[in-house]
């Protein structure tokens, strides 16, 4: 007769819930019986756990087992509860101390032989037994992972017998220390793209901001190569953000890579991709590209070639940062607060517009093309811009004149702190609320967006985020109130957007 009890941590979206592991020991025939909605990775365990302690010279007892995964209506998946669960039955049969579990939590898949293997979300687990403060032991494969979270006690072990000699006193566990994340892959830097001024000016602006960018022309013009720049002139990730970025990562199917530890992520993923290849879910929810791309990028390229349905669930997270998955059984919730950008061509054959006149699409061609992205999405999208082929030779262009990424990043680094410091968050951000007290308007500029509205037949929300925008450009110029230029210009940034849906 025993009874034993284990804390450990579970998966739910991008939370690690905290998950009792009791172990019961009775009379009766040997078995072992697991309650408290396991899954099938769950379920196997019991004969992981096994081959685990015989060969690592345990003694498996002769006892009716019981195992309850509390709480009983939280699904439990994954092999990261065969630690606890060992450990449980080797308390319960007094084989080590049951006092020496409580301040603990454990995580972690046995091999047959013993040896503990990497399991995924260690992160948003480490994060959650420093708040409770307890002493989080996972396997030694994890630990830089978890030695990302400062504070809080984390050791990491490389076998059941170490961990099980470690409570008995007899061993110790080495501290989760903090790894060399390694060399990152450099980000392309801006002055590789020639000409194109107002394609970058917009970049800029964006980055500024944190607003969202649309780039329309033929194809080769530069639209690709200009968002692959935007990641670096964006201000460096704080370290909050770099932890939410990386506990999205770290519940993955891919899981977190350390060279990517503070690194805003560009996430671009292909036109075929499904909705919820693109938002997230499955029976049991993992985040999707939209949030992988949360405090970073998510390129949307050739944007009209998305299905309809897919780019539509695009809207709500837009707005809220944020995406819920409900599913039967649970639901959960992920950030996702990026930046998009998109690009796409102007017409089926993609050279509507270009000085060549190779354009041989009709009308009704080019406006079936257009409409394949709808109107309250195209009106989400902060900056629309026109990317067309350069007037001159981008082998004459004189290289000292071109601007490099860590030169426009400074000034965009000090508009966002211009913009923290009013409002505590970027432009793009800012509530209606918020616009009438840092983005008012009166006299000319006013007059100019009230014209604007009319003839180019712009929503309430499309004006509000033209006072945003022009409100990012008074940064940019270190000025303390909007005035007509400054409006004027992000007016030409919506333009673009005015005549997607209307006929040629």
């Amino acid at each position: 007769m025993g009874l034993s009890l284990v804390h450990s941590r579970g998966c739910a979206g991008v939370e690690a819930p905290l998950i009792t592991v009791e172990v019961h020991l009775s009379g009766g025939l040997p078995s072992m019986h697991m309650v408290g909605l396991p899954e099938t990775a769950v379920r196997e365990s019991k004969d992981r756990v096994r081959a685990a302690l015989i060969n690592s010279g345990f003694k498996w007892p002769q006892s009716r087992i019981t195992i309850s995964l509390a709480p009983a209506e939280l699904p439990k998946e994954g092999g990261g509860l065969d630690l606890p669960i060992a450990l449980g039955i080797l308390a319960a049969s007094k084989q080590i101390p049951v006092t020496t579990l409580a301040d603990c939590e454990f995580l972690g898949e046995l091999s047959l032989n013993g040896e503990l293997r990497p399991v995924r979300g260690v992160l948003p687990a480490a994060i959650r037994s420093r708040d409770n403060q307890r002493i989080l032991v996972i396997p030694a494969a994890n630990a830089s992972e978890a030695a990302l979270v400062k504070g809080g006690r984390k050791h990491a072990g490389e076998s059941l017998l170490q961990i099980a000699g470690w409570l008995n006193g007899g061993q110790t566990l080495e501290d989760c220390k903090p790894q060399s994340p390694g060399t990152a892959t450099k980000q392309p830097d801006l002055c590789d793209v020639i000409g194109l001024p107002g394609p970058k000016r917009a970049l800029e602006v964006a980055a500024a901001g944190g607003h969202h960018l649309l780039m329309a022309g033929p194809p080769g013009t530069g639209k690709t190569l200009l968002a692959s720049r935007l990641p670096g002139i964006l201000p460096p990730m704080t370290e909050q953000e770099s932890l939410e970025t990386a506990a999205l990562a770290s519940v993955s199917q891919a899981g977190l890579e350390l060279f990517s530890w503070g690194v805003r992520p560009f996430r671009t993923p292909h036109h075929s991709c499904s909705g919820v290849a693109l938002a997230g879910g499955g029976a049991r929810p993992r985040p999707g590209e939209i949030s992988l791309a949360h405090n970073g990028v998510l390129f949307l390229d050739e944007l009209p070639e998305f299905g309809r349905h897919t780019l539509e669930i695009l809207r709500e997270p837009i707005e809220s940062g944020r995406i819920v998955i409900s599913r039967a059984a649970m639901h959960a919730t992920f950030p996702a607060r990026f930046q998009l950008v998109t690009a796409m061509n102007p017409c089926p054959c993609g050279m509507y517009g270009d000085d060549s006149g190779r354009c041989n699409c009709s009308a009704e061609q080019i406006q079936r093309y257009k409409n394949r992205v709808s109107g309250p999405l195209l009106d989400r999208i902060d900056i629309q811009v026109e990317v067309l082929r350069p007037t001159t030779s981008i082998l004459s262009t004189p290289a000292d004149n071109i601007e490099t990424s860590t030169e426009v990043r400074e000034r965009v680094i000090a508009s966002r702190q211009l913009q923290h410091q009013r409002a505590g968050k970027p432009n793009a951000m800012l509530t209606n609320a918020e616009l009438t007290s840092f983005c008012n308007i009166e006299g000319e500029p006013l007059h100019l967006l009230e014209e604007a509205a009319q003839q180019l037949f712009l929503s309430p929300r499309a004006c509000h985020r033209i006072l945003k925008v022009s409100r990012t450009i008074a940064d940019l110029d270190r000025a303390q109130d909007i005035n007509p230029g400054h409006v004027a210009e992000a007016i030409a940034f919506r333009r673009l957007g005015s005549t997607v849906h209307r006929p040629y």
